[in-house]
């Protein structure tokens, strides 16, 4: 029995001076992991009802409702693609004074569909897919989705300037692109 504690505590204090001993060795690499912080959304997602001139209210995706002001009298939100109750809507807003003021509000209703333009055809379908009809493409859009107020395609961010029923004008670093819906 005195063997087999001895054996333990010498083997102990191997491990303890062997995890405590400093190795400095010249040719080792050293490694640096360095992690890309991502920005929260702070995009509200949710259906839209009782929209008026100056407001609306928003049933979000978790069940609560949100009143939002779309106009004071020195800012007025940008709304692209209009709003319509039981419509599915993106929302970018600031808390002032305990007041929801929308900043930005995307009709994700209206953004589904057929977009075309003369190097581009495909289709925005619900739940973040995107179809190309155009099999000569060479980097057709597969998947979207709306962060921090811009619309993602694949890997292509885009701020949305002008959403309507029949036209879509997006942009980014490197230009405007203008579409129109494909019926």
């Amino acid at each position: 029995m005195k063997i087999k504690k001895t054996i333990v505590l010498m083997t102990l204090a191997v491990l303890v001076v062997v995890a405590c001993k400093e190795k400095k060795d010249s040719n080792r690499p050293v490694l640096s992991i360095q992690t890309e912080q991502e920005e929260a959304d702070t995009t509200a997602y949710g259906k839209c009802f009782g929209a008026a001139m100056n407001s609306l209210m928003l049933v979000t995706d978790n069940g609560d409702t949100i009143a939002y002001m779309l106009e004071t009298d020195t800012i007025r939100a940008d709304i692209q693609g209009g709003l319509f109750d039981g419509d599915k809507l993106a929302i970018l807003a600031n808390n002032v004074d305990g007041t929801m003021r929308a900043t930005k509000v995307i009709n994700l209703t209206t953004l589904l569909g057929k977009w075309t333009n003369v190097a581009k055809n495909f289709d925005i379908k619900d739940g973040g897919v995107v179809e190309s009809h155009v099999s000569a493409e060479s980097k057709p859009y597969t998947s979207w989705k709306i962060y921090n107020g811009k619309l993602i395609l694949s890997t292509d961010t885009f701020e949305i300037t002008n959403l309507g029923p029949d036209s879509l004008l997006l942009e980014n670093e490197n230009g405007i692109f203008a579409f129109k819906r494909q019926l």
